[in-house]
């Protein structure tokens, strides 16, 4: 049978491409060990800053068979908390031989820096820097620019020597662009690509249906948008890519490898499909397979 092994560039060992995305069932220790258990290669936990968040009010949810859209806002009990959780699970899920990721965010560059050093404390094997959220009116969010994008990877960097992942949003100018800005400023991976923004509306209420009005579009319908940031960003840069965004499937997971992610961030296919990381790892092995490839890395872009 092939083997699901690989690594993250020289960061990672994974025993399946599979990570679980922020976000997703990891507000707390106990939700990311049960990620582990249930066969995730790495897992990350939910945004956090240095002061907390409370989010936003309700409804901040909606979902069909195409996608599911979320104005959750990045609620999180502050960097102090979470690193707590972050300690247990970084030594519970060791055991299981599963790398565990903290993911962290701010409103400049120096708290992300300070949210960093505190998540640090707990030993995550990489910390994630979400600038890319789209649905906190923009406070959030630094990567729309070169600029911005290097500031705070330069910030994490000198703020801790755990590796750093920049997560990049979908609807920018030049991704490319701005992918080689987070590398020549020192990140060690990207994660492509957060959700993208979108809306959705009651004609007899004529009004949003989301209290936030705009939220961040996941699920089946943003696959094809993120293969084609993925395949931008692996021509653009040497630095690994955990590739997200609307993987559900093993077969979605294999087009993820095939346009050049190392790794393949899973997020929405919880709401669609109950053992969500067996399945996708057994019909990827399947794909695999019948496709003669017998690692990882023989799933690449055929020019």
């Amino acid at each position: 049978m092939p083997s699901l092994e690989t690594n993250l560039g020289k960061l990672l060992k994974l025993k399946n491409p599979l990570i679980l995305a922020s976000g997703i069932n990891d507000s707390n220790a106990a939700s990311l060990i049960r990620g582990a258990k249930d066969g995730a290669g790495a897992v990350t936990s939910k945004s956090c800053n240095v002061k907390g968040r409370k989010g936003h009010d309700p409804p901040v949810l909606i979902s069909n068979e195409h996608y599911i859209l979320n104005a959750m806002g990045l609620p999180n009990p502050g960097a102090e908390k979470m690193r707590d959780e972050l300690a247990l699970a970084v030594k519970e899920c060791a055991k299981l031989g599963v790398p565990v990721i903290a993911s962290v965010f701010g409103e400049s560059a120096e708290e992300f820096a300070e949210a960093a050093q505190i998540v640090a404390e707990a030993k995550p094997a990489l910390i994630e820097a979400d600038i890319s959220c789209p649905n906190t009116m923009n406070k959030t969010f630094f990567s729309d620019k070169p600029e911005s994008v290097s500031a705070v990877t330069r910030a994490m960097k000198n703020a801790t020597k755990i590796p750093i992942s920049v997560k990049l949003a979908p609807n920018v100018p030049s991704l490319s662009l701005l992918a080689k800005a987070a590398e020549d400023a020192g990140a060690d991976c990207i994660t492509a690509i957060n959700t993208m923004p979108g809306m959705a509306i009651d004609p007899i209420a004529r009004r949003p249906i989301l209290t936030n009005k705009v939220g961040g579009m996941s699920g089946p319908a943003l696959k094809p948008i993120s293969l084609r940031c993925v395949y931008e960003i692996s021509r653009a840069v040497k630095i690994p890519i955990i590739g997200t965004g609307g993987i559900i499937t093993g077969s979605d997971a294999a087009e993820m490898l095939v346009a050049g992610a190392s790794a393949v961030g899973v997020g929405s296919a919880f709401y669609y499909r109950r053992n969500s990381f067996k399945l996708i790892a057994e019909e990827l092995e399947k794909v695999m397979k019948e496709n003669g490839c017998s690692k990882i890395s023989d799933l690449r872009f055929q020019e």
